[in-house]
């Protein structure tokens, strides 16, 4: 009778315990934004880092030096066919997206290797591609977001925006 009385006693207090080993959520929420363009599906997924007052390029993320745009693991861009982005052609896939932030002019990498954290990139033997783009400016986005503000029946600008940086990235698929 003792052991089962110990045995309820540590049964019901883990019970009890369970909401306080409740995980905190994390402070980067999780993130996907899936595109149709003609036949083509894009879609992206993320781990989406919060400005919270900080000042973001420049400081918390330096110029001139790579960067995921993401938290926890690299975004994760993939298309379901081929595609265009920024005049490169890339394959049907999965990929990673890092980029270079710079005062006047951007990097974008898209990367083979995809299923990687966000500060493991696999080095430019592994890039389809790197292009420059001119960033702009708009209003204060306090969570880093990707999202399509132009779909057209065979191209679209994808948007990656955080702060008040908004880099906008062509896409064109196939008639």
């Amino acid at each position: 009778m003792i052991r089962f009385q110990i045995a309820a006693s540590v049964v019901l207090g883990l019970a009890l315990a369970g909401p306080a080993y409740a995980q905190t959520p994390p402070g980067s929420q999780h993130g996907t934004l899936s595109q149709k363009i003609n036949n083509t599906t894009i879609s992206i997924a993320y781990d989406r880092p919060v400005a919270r007052g900080r000042t973001l390029f420049g400081e918390l993320v330096p110029f001139d030096k790579l960067w995921s745009p993401a938290a926890n693991r690299a975004a994760i861009l993939e298309l379901d066919k081929d595609a265009t982005i920024a005049g490169q052609p890339v394959p049907a896939g999965k990929y990673s997206v890092f980029t270079i932030p710079g005062r006047d002019e951007w990097t974008v990498i898209i990367n083979r290797t995809w299923d990687v954290h966000h500060f493991r990139y696999a080095g430019e033997s592994s890039d389809v591609f790197r292009v420059n783009v001119k960033p702009e400016t708009g209003q204060h986005m306090e969570t880093l977001a990707f999202y399509f503000p132009v779909v057209g029946p065979y191209n679209a600008t994808l948007n990656l925006h955080w702060g008040t940086t908004i880099v906008p990235i062509s896409i064109e698929v196939a008639h």
